[in-house]
């Protein structure tokens, strides 16, 4: 080879190709043990991006077109970047956070942006986005160097998942298929110890278990660390939040829409005091905080009529909100309610 300037050691020499953004702590993460020593391991407690609902790993959040998804994720980004209180109420840290508004404009984002944030400032440290490539053709590369820039980020939002997805060559069932496109993210995930937080649909059709509306398969459910569901709701909350995952509780959470906050924030108590009706609703908390009471104590003790208390118990335990005992009524799983 001749000693050209485009071989010759010195500052014309082309650098090497960086590596996989990913390769490196691949190859630094440990994935066997003896089972004397992983007992012996102490392993550090999941991040929380939003404590008690999001934590670090892949979060798919699906709920119907219009609900509200886009305003709930934007909220949770600028909270959890600016830090604070999180849907009003919930304590979070602040960190990095990169927003993939996929489905957006720059200026509808401002305008979003300015509703939510009222008069409070910007935060610096939330990068958003409104393009980026699927995730098998460099949105995976994409995403993790932006991490790399950002060592102390606490979550990724891509909203909405189907935008960034891709295609890829894998020829395996509509299950493996989803599987393996939630893989792509699970992986930064996992080597970063960030949460993702996926934005998703769920069907048309309904269904008593909230996993079973995502929609396409239960691959992509099975494949993500967490499932949140955001649906509509009846009574005094404007939706439910379903959360169930390897490292959360699973739970209900009523949340109330502010129209002109455009903000989401969580109402306190039970979802079921806040998805039945006033009535129902009263019994329901009065019963919580006295197991066992009789209708009569009940109207007593609520200043409702005797006769409507009657009815409303009876029908509440039909609808197993309440269970009957001892003469009296009980919550579901309280104070030995079995529901």
């Amino acid at each position: 080879m001749s000693d050209t300037p485009y071989n010759r050691p010195g500052p014309h020499t082309a650098p090497p190709p960086e590596p996989h953004p990913l390769q490196p702590a691949q190859q630094r993460i440990r994935t066997a043990w003896t089972a004397d020593e992983l007992m012996a391991t102490e392993f550090p407690e999941p991040r929380w991006a939003v404590p008690g609902i999001i934590a670090e790993g892949v979060n798919l959040l699906a709920g119907p077109p219009k609900v509200g998804k886009s305003w709930l994720s934007l909220g949770l980004a600028l909270a959890v970047a600016a830090g604070g209180q999180a849907m009003a109420s919930v304590p979070v840290d602040g960190g990095p956070v990169l927003y993939l508004a996929l489905e957006d404009t720059p200026r509808r984002l401002q305008t979003r942006m300015r509703k939510i944030l009222g008069r409070s400032q910007a935060p610096a440290s939330l990068t958003l986005a409104t393009s980026c490539p699927p995730l098998p053709q460099g949105g995976n590369e994409a995403i993790a160097q932006w991490i790399e820039r950002h060592p102390d980020a606490r979550m990724v939002v891509i909203d909405v998942f189907a935008k960034i997805r891709g295609t890829s060559a894998f020829s395996g069932s509509a299950y493996d298929a989803d599987y393996a496109a939630v893989g792509h993210v699970k992986r930064i995930a996992d080597h970063y110890g960030i949460a993702i937080v996926l934005v998703h649909h769920v069907r048309k059709a309904g269904s008593d278990d909230f996993l079973a509306e995502v929609s396409g398969t239960n691959g992509l459910a099975g494949a993500a660390d967490a499932t949140l569901v955001l649906k509509r709701a009846r009574g005094q909350a404007d939706g439910v939040l379903h959360v169930t995952g390897r490292d959360v509780d699973e739970a209900e959470y009523a949340l109330r829409f502010e129209a002109e906050a455009g903000a989401w924030q969580l109402l306190d108590g039970p979802a079921a005091d806040h998805t039945i009706g006033d009535t129902r609703a009263t019994v329901l908390r009065y019963v919580r905080t006295n197991p066992e009471a009789k209708p009569k104590q009940i109207a007593e003790g609520t200043g409702l009529p005797p006769d409507l208390v009657r009815q409303t118990c009876s029908r509440m335990a039909n609808d197993v909100q309440l269970i009957r005992k001892n003469g009296g009524y009980v919550v579901p799983g309280e104070h030995g309610g079995q529901g």
